[in-house]
């Protein structure tokens, strides 16, 4: 048996890594990878306690591994890379956005949307789950909640895309001394200020808070200009690959999918299910800032960078019976996808809502595909694990 080897920037396996995480798991559930200096985490049980850990896991250096490990100066209003009690304060500002009311909402717009994306395809005979649909929908969604004008929202796309992107085998390259801005987004805020909308950047405009220091203001620009960018690289890049998923699961599964054509009340359990079977996100990081922390009897010390590898918590044995089958009448909840605790992801709402509508709108018209894997190329991205095109052919 060969040494157990793993990174996430290594393509091989990258491209199925659940055989290594299951030898994680069995034999090295606490590793440490040498060559590039951090530990992680694959029992269910230990990356579920690290996520909720805020004390002594925090996420002030960011929540990317090569981030963590280059310790860049962060700009204020990154909200998933502070600790508590900012991150309470900001995170509070932005779920506004992100509320059932708000979802309610907008559903029919979603809809409206993936119609758009949709019905020019009908009668032909291919479709792309991603080209088609996992690159649009969430784009136009986040434009429209944001207010960015439809003209602009290609290269917020192209944008949130670019900066995860590495070189195979390598990390992605960390600018230290300016590791996030979102300049691309200081012209709507300046153009909202003047022309306020129903939009979230006219509501992050008008909100006043009380502050870490306990005073009542408003967030300054460069606070909201990071917010934004937050968000749309979040809500475009990572929900974006879950239709790839989408197409490729169902079809190699053609009798639940068949089950979802005939009962749509079915569809939500079956993306909860897709999101644990192939989360797009598959690992998040911290830095273990005072304290040594120990799992599994393993002390991993202070100043270390942790890996916690949600994916393969998703696939424990230990936690879910039978985890490697997919199963769209398995009891929802439980899978690690979208994070625990504080920084639960608050855009997980949304991620939810859009794969619902899209999957009830794909097997309207077309309850049946095959995926031309030949054409199918992945994406290279050690953050965010998924397709670049997923073409479909259709029955």
């Amino acid at each position: 048996m060969s040494d157990l080897y793993y990174d996430p920037w290594d393509f091989d396996i990258d491209l199925d890594p659940y055989p290594t995480y299951r030898r994680l798991r069995d034999e090295r559930p606490v590793y440490y990878n040498e060559r590039h200096d951090f530990w992680g985490v694959s029992r269910y049980a230990d990356v579920d306690a690290a996520l909720k850990d805020t004390t002594r896991l925090s996420s002030a250096k960011g929540d990317i591994l090569e981030v963590v490990m280059a310790d860049p100066v962060m700009p204020p209003g990154i909200f998933i890379n502070e600790d508590p009690p900012l991150h309470t304060i900001h995170r509070a500002i932005v779920s506004r956005a992100f509320t059932p009311k708000k979802m309610r909402a907008i559903e029919d717009k979603i809809r409206a949307f993936c119609v758009a994306c949709l019905d020019p395809l009908v009668g032909g005979d291919r479709f792309d789950f991603v080209v088609d649909l996992g690159a649009e929908l969430p784009m136009r969604t986040i434009g429209m909640l944001a207010g960015i004008p439809d003209a602009e929202q290609p290269a917020v796309r192209e944008h949130a895309n670019e900066v995860l992107r590495n070189e195979a085998g390598k990390p992605m390259k960390i600018k230290k001394d300016q590791y996030f801005r979102g300049d691309m987004f200081g012209e709507y805020v300046d153009w909202r200020e003047k022309n306020p909308s129903d939009d979230l950047i006219t509501e992050l405009l008008d909100v006043e808070f009380e502050d870490e220091t306990g005073t009542t203001r408003k967030l300054t620009k460069q606070e909201l200009v990071v917010f934004l960018a937050v968000v749309a690289g979040a809500g475009v890049e990572t929900t974006g690959r879950l239709f790839g998923w989408m197409g490729k699961v169902l079809a190699e599964h053609p009798d639940q999918r068949k089950e979802l054509a005939q009962d749509h009340t079915m569809i939500p359990m079956a993306i909860e299910e897709l999101l644990r079977f192939e989360p797009p996100g598959p690992h998040v990081a911290r830095y273990v800032a005072t304290d040594d922390v120990t799992f599994q009897e393993q002390v991993v010390p202070a100043g270390s960078a942790l890996l916690m590898m949600l994916a393969s918590a998703n696939r424990d044995e230990r936690h879910f019976e039978d985890p490697d089958r997919f199963d769209i009448h398995r009891k929802p909840g439980g899978h690690l996808t979208f994070g625990r605790g504080a920084h639960f992801c608050v855009g997980s709402p949304l991620a939810r809502l859009e794969g619902r509508v899209a999957l009830e709108e794909v097997l309207k018209r077309w309850p049946e595909w095959d995926i031309d894997m030949a054409g199918a190329t992945r994406s290279r991205t050690s953050t965010v694990r998924g397709w670049d095109t997923m073409p479909a052919n259709l029955s």
